[in-house]
């Protein structure tokens, strides 16, 4: 059985200060906690992940859905727990989900195919692109490349944490990309170049980018360069106004930093919040499938998978383990010696973990709630176990 969920109520102070660090990311790192070791039992693998599954929703989750891909491209689908509090009604099998910062991956892949394209250098200023745009204290597009927005290391910061105290004021409000720009650039930033620094304001600029040297869309440009190539027919980004979740998919719940805080439903929201750094809605099997292709090469050409999966470190998300940053990808050494790769997302209501393997082994894990202050580890150790079984 998985590790139990943290059950403390931390004090309104702690709450506060903390759930800044915990949402501001829309996904923070892809497997938080990896070196933890996988358990020691020879139960069958399928056996061994219903088993944790069954644990999250032991320890208080509603409800977790799965999928898990072997080496040859065969997959298999789990679901534990209730799609909605207070019902029977089970969580649909590969069931529509937001993402959050899953979404950052693809992003990341059409920018690197317009590399390809000679369309975008990754060493040319920001301010080739969006000319006169990225400007504030401490904040300087002339000295900020493509290459450091998809990496974090352009010291820009994050729009965010502007916002996050204050997320019932966004729940159904339409934003402009350049409107969260604005959030952005009311705060100090940092010299580009520097140490690793997640922001989300990064990949809202390289959406930006995608739009003006494409002349499209950016949601028009993922769904043909990626979503219509692999066949994804469950995973698209929500247009304009588009609040509700289009297929078969569990309800969404989020607890705030609040005393006391009730369980909110959150399944109807506008994500455009989100946009390019966690707007897209996806199913387990289709980012399993994404995934696969993209570490297969069947998304980028070699020379731009190396630059993609090119790293600088990128902190410890929990003693001894360690975490790098390709552009817009984890790298992660699991405890049996094993590296993984993945981009994990916390968005209000879903949280999801994914992990895999170049050989193609993984598994993509989704729950339905999110708290603000709530401990994800049991997510990445269920993963982490998978991978290393």
């Amino acid at each position: 059985m998985s590790p139990r969920l943290s059950t403390t109520r931390p004090s309104r102070r702690r709450r506060a200060a903390t759930s800044v660090a915990v949402l501001a990311t829309l996904g923070g790192f892809a497997l938080s906690g990896a070196l933890t070791a996988a358990p020691s039992h020879a139960a069958k693998p399928r056996d061994a992940v219903q088993r944790d599954l069954d644990g999250l929703i032991a320890s208080g989750v509603p409800g977790a859905l799965a999928h898990v891909r072997a080496a040859d491209g065969t997959g298999r689908d789990y679901t534990a727990g209730v799609a909605e509090r207070n019902t029977t009604r089970k969580v649909p099998v590969d069931g529509q989900v937001r993402i959050g910062s899953g979404t950052k991956p693809f992003v990341a892949v059409v920018t690197l195919q317009l590399v390809g394209e000679g369309k975008v250098k990754l060493d040319s200023p920001v301010e080739t692109y969006l000319p006169n745009l990225v400007r504030g204290d401490g904040i300087d597009g002339r000295k900020i490349t493509v290459r450091q927005l998809l990496q974090h290391t352009s010291g820009l910061p994050n729009y965010t944490d502007a916002m996050v105290l204050d997320f019932p004021k966004y729940h159904h409000r339409y934003l402009e990309p350049r409107e969260l720009l604005d959030l952005a650039f009311t705060q100090k930033g940092a010299p580009a170049g520097g140490e690793w620094s997640y922001s989300n304001t990064n990949y809202i600029l390289a959406g930006l980018i995608i739009q003006k040297v494409t002349g499209r869309p950016l949601a028009e440009q993922i769904d043909k360069r990626i979503v219509q190539p692999l066949g994804l027919r469950d995973t698209y980004f929500p247009g304009v106004g588009e609040q509700k979740i289009r297929g078969r998919h569990p309800h969404g719940y989020f607890r705030g930093v609040e005393e006391g805080a009730p369980w909110t439903d959150v399944t109807v929201m506008d994500p455009s919040w989100g946009w390019a750094a966690g707007q897209m809605i996806s199913t387990p099997s289709e980012v399993a499938r994404f995934y696969t292709a993209l570490l297969r090469g069947k998304l980028l050409r070699p020379a731009e998978l190396k630059q993609m999966r090119t790293t600088v470190p990128a902190g410890s998300p929990a003693p001894g383990v360690t975490a790098s940053y390709g552009l817009g990808i984890f790298r992660t050494e699991l405890a049996c010696g094993r590296v993984s790769w993945g981009h994990g997302g916390t968005i209000h209501g879903f949280v999801s973990r994914v992990g895999f393997l170049d050989d193609g082994r993984g598994m993509v894990l989704v729950v339905n709630e999110l708290d603000a202050l709530g401990d994800r580890s049991p997510l990445d150790t269920t993963v982490n176990a998978s991978l290393c079984r």
